[in-house]
């Protein structure tokens, strides 16, 4: 059945029918998902080739349907997959006005409108295959199937940075995982080309006429490129929408296995017709995170095949997979009551394992040798495993937490996994406490003396006040201000000789000389982290308007918590009023949110406060704003440094338009009327207050809230 498909249009998963592009080079319609037969797929495949369908879009690969299953363009313009009772998918367009839809050449399912405008395409949403012409843009990703073996999958997408994007392949844990804290689930082990100083939309993808454009990898006779867009896709839509065949047939696959793939269709290979691979993204399979679930890869002497052993201390079972979740070893009862008697340590030499910054317990650069780096993870009650090797040259031993991504063979490397002394996994025991107890605000109190700060605190000249309607910053002192409060934070985490996690950034906590010049204060909650550690586990302290998610989350604190601390600040120094303030209406009372619109709406001097009257400077503005959105994203590793937010406020850094912050975006969506409707109600109970000790999991308000005024 080809060209155009109108409204009322069905196919049925019991009857060998597709509808096919013009040219018959593609097909949208029901193909099997199993050898037996009894369960099929909604997808798109090349209807021309020879055997079993190359598959290069699905709908429900991971919910597979039966015979009964049928597919339909309804009267609405709406496309469902319904199986019995079940809609399994649906293309979500009732009421967008659809009144055909097109099976493509170029592999694009497409859903027209009256005016020939695209209301759903198939390549919005990709599966696991790139096709030409396909764009990938920042806001996609293409994903494999779940592992049968150990039930992860792989994403292949742009990770965005303040100042640059790279694209990335990522290892993402299975379901089961899920009680883990969001950022052990995934695990990039392959960076694609860094694109530095990128602003706009920028596209990823295969070229038709495999040509180098812009930033390229390519194999012999084909691209992958880079496009930035500012725009203008040069021709990219339309060639979605292309009537004519295929010249070469090449498709963009992220396997099964983690590798990305670029494949070409050749009619004669030693006399027969096939896909042949022209390039891939990793040419060592033990490169790839997972590739043994959470256990060791180890090539052959070919070096390119691949086989798995499991971690020390657990087994295959029948169906392949270890038979422990390796997650659970290594917690502390109650007491943090370290039963050292009950453990040792076994070696797995020349081994080294994957794992993400969140996994470090600690970092030691002064172990003599590396027996001691195990005796080091034996004696941490928390403590799961080590690995020891050199890092520049110079020997270090991480203690890690948690072993969920996958060993491979190093001769550097030498690797320790905590088992029972008797041979078999150490069991989960209670959870840790809420606080490590360590360096606590004890034995003989000091008093910390400062030098007297005659114009008193920040929140005192940007905050209006009926007893101080002179005070007024004006906008270059308030700039200057954002830029000395960056560089002292900068020093505290990257210059001392002892990191410092200050926990408590404010505008209360900003003093300001007779000049105006800032300096950062109450040190009270603050945390003191040694250079060789990248994050501690604390008990909850900070101002709620100003805590990051993950102090909410339960996760791991790094140096990033003040970060966004100061991202919270730097915006109320920018509007010159509480973030999140009740005497504005349900409109305005939630400053980040019509904040970030007027700043993406290229009308930034809207957000600015309203008492400067306009007296500001543009480009300043603009930048201050770009910094405070990316200091206040939800996951860590997209905010910057504080020695990259001065050279970003300086203007000695370029930087793109920062993502809308998850929390912000989850609040926007919940409707800001109703969030203000239940902040009115609950007014009384919203007041300015500091948390020294408190259960985390009790802290269920928004961080983003803000004291109440």
């Amino acid at each position: 059945m080809a060209s155009q498909i109108g409204l009322g249009s069905r196919l049925l998963a019991s009857e060998d029918r597709a509808w096919v592009s013009d040219n018959g080079t593609f097909a949208f319609g029901f193909t099997k998902a199993d050898s037996t037969h009894e369960q099929f797929q909604l997808a798109i495949w090349f209807a021309d080739l020879p055997g079993d369908p190359t598959v290069v879009w699905s709908a429900n690969r991971n919910s597979p349907v039966t015979k009964d299953a049928s597919l339909e363009l309804d009267t609405t313009g709406n496309l469902f997959l319904i199986d019995g009772d079940t809609t399994v998918w649906m293309s979500n367009t009732s009421g967008a006005g659809v009144e055909t839809a097109v099976m493509t050449e170029s592999g694009n399912f497409i859903l027209f409108t009256s005016t020939n405008h695209t209301a759903w395409q198939s390549f919005s949403h990709p599966s696991d295959t790139l096709l030409p012409n396909q764009p990938l843009t920042v806001s996609l990703e293409l994903t494999s199937p779940k592992s049968p073996l150990h039930g992860g999958h792989y994403s292949l997408k742009m990770l965005q940075q303040p100042t640059s994007l790279s694209l990335a392949l990522t290892y993402n844990l299975p379901e089961s995982y899920d009680a883990s804290p969001k950022a052990y689930a995934n695990y990039s082990y392959w960076p694609g080309p860094d694109i530095s100083n990128v602003t706009g939309d920028v596209v990823w993808g295969l070229r038709r006429s495999w040509k180098l454009w812009n930033r390229v990898w390519k194999s012999s006779n084909g691209a992958v490129y880079v496009h930035k867009n500012d725009g203008d896709y040069n021709g990219l839509s339309s060639a979605t929408n292309q009537s004519t065949r295929l010249s070469v047939r090449r498709r963009l696959i992220l396997e099964t296995n983690g590798n990305l793939r670029l494949y070409r269709w050749d009619n004669d290979v030693n006399g027969s017709r096939q896909w042949i691979a022209e390039w891939a993204a990793l040419s060592n399979p033990c490169d790839i995170a997972g590739v043994c679930g959470n256990g060791i890869c180890s090539l052959d002497r070919s070096k390119t095949n691949a086989s798995c052993t499991c971690l020390p201390g657990t087994s295959k079972v029948g169906n392949g997979i270890c038979s422990e979740n390796s997650s659970l070893i290594g917690k502390c009862d109650a007491a943090n009551v370290n039963h050292t008697s009950e453990f040792r340590m076994a070696t797995v030499q020349q081994t080294d394992y994957y794992f993400p910054e969140f996994s470090v317990i600690a970092n030691y650069s002064d172990i003599p040798t590396v027996s001691k780096c195990g005796d080091a993870c034996l004696l941490d009650c928390e403590c799961m495993a080590s690995v020891y090797g050199l890092d520049d040259e110079k020997p270090y031993c991480w203690l890690l937490r948690s072993l969920d991504f996958g060993g491979y063979e190093d001769p550097g490397y030498t690797l320790f996994v905590k088992v029972r002394s008797n041979g078999s996994v150490a069991p989960a025991g209670d959870k840790r406490g809420s606080g490590d107890g360590s360096g606590e605000t004890k034995g003989r109190s000091c008093l910390l003396v400062y030098e007297f700060m005659k114009n008193g605190s920040l929140d005192k000249w940007i905050f209006p006040s009926y007893n101080c309607q002179s005070r007024l910053l004006d906008w270059s002192t308030r700039f200057h201000i954002a830029i000395a409060t960056a560089q002292g934070i900068a020093y505290f985490h990257e210059q001392c000789r002892n990191r410092i996690i200050h926990c408590d950034i404010k505008p209360e906590n900003i003093l300001l000389d007779e000049n105006f010049c800032p300096k950062v204060s109450d040190f009270g909650l603050a945390k003191l982290m040694g250079r060789e550690h990248s994050h501690v586990i604390t008990m909850v302290r900070g101002t709620r308007g100003y805590l990051a998610p993950e102090w909410v989350g339960n996760r791991p604190i790094t140096v990033k918590a003040d970060v966004y601390s100061y991202g919270m600040l730097l915006l109320e120094v920018i509007g010159g009023r509480r973030n999140l303030d009740m005497s504005f209406d349900e409109e305005d009372f939630f400053y980040p949110g019509w904040a970030f619109k007027e700043m993406t709406n290229g009308m930034p001097m809207k957000a600015a406060d309203r008492r400067l009257e306009g007296a500001v400077k543009e480009e300043e503005l603009m930048r201050a704003l770009k910094v405070a959105f990316w200091c206040i994203q939800d996951e860590v590793f997209m905010r910057p440094s504080m020695g990259e937010v001065v050279r970003m406020l300086e203007g000695s850094m370029v930087m793109n338009t920062p993502p809308m912050p998850q929390t912000v975006l989850e609040l926007i969506e919940e409707g800001l009327d109703h969030v203000y409707k239940a902040m009115k109600r609950e007014l009384n109970q919203f007041s300015s207050f500091t948390i020294t000790s408190h259960d985390p999991s009790s802290l269920a308000t928004c961080s983003l809230f803000n004291n109440v005024t």
